[in-house]
């Protein structure tokens, strides 16, 4: 059985202006428009510094020139994004707080446990912003240097492996899994409250391998900080060109894309919904914010808040499905 998170189709540049392009009135009216008439918080379920965090940053400043009033980026950190969806949830529905949601919030969680919000019921999807690869990283410090070699060490010595996630039902938690079941590596799961944590355990050698993505760990992979080996997606990075992907490295059926983006509370009105949307996607046609996204490992990516409910609902299908096959609990 192969397990895929097929990343959402790329549009254009072009067809990101035929979003927007409605009329050349957005950038005027928006000044003048009821909302938003105060600044905007934007809640990031990640801690601040990490990939989420930087992403969501350079998105919010463009919206906010856009908008008319400032987008200020909120960390609300734990529970793989559960604490900052349920308090969107839970928040006025008139756009003035909205989520920086990914595969975590409104995929994979909700496929693993019962949560205290909805991901759809009580969400309005504004838009994509990109996607990653994940990548499979270990601490220099461990002897292998291919996944060959890593399976093998792992079957030999598990009590030397464990791998560090950003939590139960998190991408890296439910990639390495998979890994395990696919390759048969034996590692023991050591959950974090986040990547940065997670990663930073696997950087000091208090864990030895994690999957997480290109996006987050993409620069202490240039720093040396630690030791890619495969790219859990359907092909090569041109970040790192050299890194094979697992299909490459033998191992088939693991192919997990994270993907983020923006959802507002239950029953925002739909005018302002489509602001948001419009706001969103112009500022992800702007050349310095794709330089800034993408030269970190995440590919813009844009859609209808349509389009985006659609992939909410069949990625909590498909996990629900790899959550059966892999038997996988909260615990």
């Amino acid at each position: 059985m192969k397990h895929s998170t097929a990343r959402p189709a790329r549009r254009s540049l072009l067809a990101t202006a035929a979003l927007i392009a409605a009329g050349s009135a957005f950038l005027t009216p928006l000044a003048h428009a009821a909302f938003p008439d105060k600044a905007i918080t934007l809640v990031v379920p990640t801690a601040a510094g990490g990939g989420n965090d930087a992403m969501a940053r350079v998105v919010a400043q463009k919206m906010s020139g856009l908008l008319g009033q400032q987008v200020i980026v909120e960390n609300k950190a734990g529970a793989n994004g559960a604490i900052a969806a349920e308090h969107v949830a839970r928040a006025t529905p008139d756009g003035h707080t909205i989520l920086f949601g990914y595969i975590g919030t409104h995929g994979m969680s909700p496929a693993l446990q019962k949560l205290r919000y909805d991901p759809i019921a009580q969400f309005e999807p504004i838009g994509m912003v990109s996607y990653s690869a994940t990548l499979m990283v270990v601490n220099p410090k461990v002897p292998a240097k291919t996944v060959a070699e890593l399976v093998a060490l792992s079957k030999a010595k598990p009590q030397d492996f464990n791998y560090a996630s950003a939590g139960n039902g998190t991408a890296p938690h439910f990639t390495a899994e998979i890994f395990k079941l696919e390759s048969g590596a034996q590692m023991a799961h050591v959950p974090y409250r986040g990547a940065a944590p997670a990663m930073n355990d696997t950087m000091a050698g208090q864990t030895q391998v994690m999957f997480p993505s290109l996006f987050s760990a993409y620069t202490h992979v240039k720093s040396g900080k630690l030791r890619a080996l495969a790219l859990a997606g359907p092909k090569r990075s041109s970040l790192l060109p050299d890194v094979p992907t697992l299909e490459e490295a033998g191992i088939k059926g693991v192919e997990v894309t994270q993907w983020y983006a923006m959802f507002a509370p239950g029953k925002t009105p739909r005018p302002v919904v489509d602001q948001l949307n419009k706001a969103l996607n112009t500022a992800l046609a702007d050349k310095d914010v794709v330089r800034r996204i993408e030269e970190q490992g995440a590919v813009v990516d844009t859609s209808t808040p349509e389009q985006l409910g659609l992939t909410v609902r069949q990625e909590i299908a498909k996990w629900k499905g790899v959550v059966l096959k892999a038997q996988l609990t909260a615990d």
